[in-house]
């Protein structure tokens, strides 16, 4: 299925991007032609006032139903500096995966006892980074896992704050790919096994069992199938309680959904209502985990078309970003707006085009029947809701190099990552001495 919703819907959903008669689509006010003559293209451009704007709406959502869960930003949606240090000043702490993440998270300034490390495959290193560093929780996923912990805590000295991530078997309705509460996925502990595995985890030294997680998946818009995972989690907890066992926290994740058309946006005050009814007066601390709800709309993929050629009974657009550049396409056939930047062109007669990158590879491709107006070479368009998973999951695939990254805020423009030169290419390749070309 194609996205055919007509361009100016879907830019008139979107409250950072608007069209000025002199300055064409503009981002929170600054014309994207503006940055694409100061930075050149591809580049992804991200508003900080949305962001701003969209953490303060989930935490007033929460606000009004009397709850003030901790919120721990998913890093692997967006991990760069400035957006991590954005949303460390609105109050967010950081959900990582790796040793990576949990770098830049603390190098954004982030407190260790404000971060989450989540994953099914940490590593004894990674392991001995969090307790070092004094992380707020690390959530096991099996009972084999939760031994490496208690090895490597009783070795240091330390004891590892411990949430189970229970599998609540619930299936939320996303993309295959994306989807982690079922009973086939590779994430979390069987439900059935939870309770025991609980019980485990309190008698094993350097262990402090602090509660449960649990998380289904990503791009879920019906607070209903949260509420199947959340009901049977502290159904859980309700009974592990009656025997005597000490349980303070619920991390509840994330996956909250962003439309990429015109659709309805994800109901977030019917979703902290909900968390009110099935949580609220169980003396929990709550967590939230958002990553795409955050930042997802707050970014665009400025592009240009280098070339308009005639395909099979259609137009084909070739622009100069790739899968390289955005493979959420290619790789999920996620489905992105794609709108006209200048004035000029978005004044033309629309036509069914086909969008695709440059890469040699036939999924290189945006949109199968996309409806734009038409377009010529030196044309812009921009590819909405690109701030998260697009430059974080960019790769120099064919040899392309990185696109630049540039933040909004206010009227100024920032250039907060640039443009990857051929120079930095092969900066990292190591030839040897008998291989090695003559100089």
């Amino acid at each position: 299925m194609d996205l055919d919703t007509p361009w100016r819907e879907l830019v008139a959903a979107r409250q950072a991007l608007a069209y000025r008669m002199f300055g064409g689509l503009c981002i929170e006010g600054v014309p994207l032609v503006q940055i694409a003559s100061s930075f050149g293209t591809p580049a992804y451009v991200y508003g900080a006032g949305t962001i701003r704007a969209r953490l303060a709406d989930l935490l007033g959502a929460f606000r009004e139903q009397g709850l003030t869960p901790a919120v721990r930003y998913a890093v692997k949606a967006n991990d760069h500096l400035a957006i991590l240090s954005l949303l460390r000043a609105g109050g967010a702490g950081a959900d990582v995966t790796s040793a990576g993440e949990m770098a830049r998270a603390l190098a954004a300034g982030i407190m260790p006892e404000a971060i989450v490390f989540s994953g099914v495959g940490k590593r004894r290193c990674e392991i001995e980074m969090a307790l070092g560093h004094g992380i707020g929780q690390i959530n096991a996923e099996s009972a084999e896992e939760l031994a490496v912990l208690s090895a490597i805590a009783v070795s240091m000295g330390k004891f590892a704050p411990v949430a189970l991530r229970v599998n609540p078997d619930v299936t939320a309705g996303g993309h295959d790919k994306i989807s982690t509460g079922r009973a086939g996925d590779k994430f979390g502990i069987a439900f059935d096994e939870a309770a025991a595995l609980y019980r485990y985890a309190s008698t094993l030294p350097g262990i402090a069992p602090v509660g449960f997680s649990t998380h289904i998946g990503s791009q879920i818009f019906s607070p209903s199938a949260f509420e199947a995972a959340y009901s049977r989690v502290v159904n859980l907890i309700d009974r592990l309680r009656g025997e005597g066992a000490v349980i303070s926290r619920l991390d509840l994740g994330g996956g909250f959904g962003i439309p990429y058309d015109s659709g309805p946006a994800f109901p977030m005050p019917a979703y902290a209502a909900m968390v009110r009814r099935v949580a609220g007066d169980r003396c929990l601390d709550l967590i939230v985990e958002p990553g795409r709800w955050l930042v997802g709309p707050a970014g665009v993929l400025l592009t240009g078309v280098t070339l308009v050629k005639l395909g099979v009974g259609r137009k084909i657009v070739i622009l100069d970003a790739g899968m390289n550049d955005l493979i959420r396409p290619a790789l999920y056939g996620a489905l992105h707006g794609i709108v006209p930047v200048g004035m000029v062109a978005s004044s033309k007669p629309v036509t069914i085009t086909e969008v695709v990158g440059p890469v040699c590879e036939s999924s290189d491709r945006f949109a199968a029947a996309c409806p734009l107006p038409e377009m010529a070479a030196g044309d812009l368009v921009a590819i909405l809701d690109a701030g998260a998973y697009g430059a974080v999951m960019s790769s120099n695939y064919n040899g392309r190099l990185r696109a630049a990254e540039v933040l909004v805020d206010g009227r100024g423009m920032t250039l907060i990552r640039k443009r990857q030169e051929l120079s930095e290419l092969m900066r990292d390749d190591i030839v040897p001495l008998g291989e090695r070309a003559p100089a």
